[in-house]
């Protein structure tokens, strides 16, 4: 075991995930890029004020975890492409998030498996085992020791309701958060326009809402109920960040 918490094997295998990533990001990042903004031809509605937010962030030099409402199967690649440009992705790799996406989902079939590589993703299998599933998490929480930026959804998987359901908020966002001191956690909660319900993609031309918030969540419980009192927290934030999106206040 590494002095960081993880296995030299692990280190290593991220290290080389990361460069592999990095050498082939500006194909990645420009072909997401021209998807979201090519094919889908979707529009941000406010892009300088998110993106101001999240370089002030990315200065102070702290741990960074990113959670976000999740009503799309890329909401990943849309919160990216909100919070920074291909170009500053470019200069900063590291502000590029970490994510940790269903294998079942994304990590499939090989072609996936390359894909969640290059995109800078790790696979988990929720409900697997829990010794692979604690692997997964330690790996990530590392790379957020090591100045990387990570996402995560709190609910696990896509509101079926459309909405925030804080009770579905998953402990494992709080794990994550409890095991880095001083973690900042980048609300985002995220919309379009014509976006109702769940669905696999956004709808074409859309264009897209975006609110923040920044909080330090803590809790003085103990393990699991302790990691559960984060992730709620968490939950709770975006719920309110839903509210304001809705009611149409500042």
């Amino acid at each position: 075991m590494s002095a960081g918490g993880i296995p030299r094997r692990a280190r290593v295998s991220l290290a080389l995930q990361r460069a592999v990533a990095r050498l082939v990001s500006p194909v990645t990042t420009l072909g997401a890029y021209a998807f979201v903004r090519g094919w889908l031809r979707l529009t941000l509605a406010d892009p300088g004020e998110p993106r101001r937010v999240y370089r002030a962030l990315r200065r102070e030099r702290v741990p960074l975890l990113i959670c976000a409402n999740h009503l799309t199967m890329i909401d990943s690649a849309l919160i990216a492409w909100a919070l920074a440009t291909p170009a500053a992705y470019l200069r900063d790799f590291a502000a590029l998030p970490w994510n940790l996406p269903e294998q079942t989902l994304f990590a499939s079939t090989w072609p996936r498996r390359v894909l969640a590589y290059v995109f800078k993703c790790l696979p988990i299998v929720r409900g697997g085992s829990r010794i692979a599933v604690a692997d997964t998490i330690d790996r990530f929480v590392h790379l957020l020791e090591s100045g990387e930026v990570g996402l995560l959804f709190p609910e696990g998987g896509r509101s079926r309701s459309g909405r925030v359901e804080v009770s579905r908020a998953a402990y494992g966002v709080g794990r994550v958060v409890k095991g880095l001191p001083g973690c900042h956690v980048l609300c985002v909660y995220l919309r379009g326009e014509a976006q109702h319900a769940y669905t696999n993609l956004p709808a074409r031309g859309d264009r897209l809402h975006v609110r923040l918030a920044t909080i330090e969540p803590k809790s003085d419980h103990p393990g699991l109920r302790g990691s559960r009192d984060i992730a709620r927290q968490i939950a709770g934030r975006l719920a309110e960040l839903e509210a304001d999106h809705f009611d149409g206040s500042a």
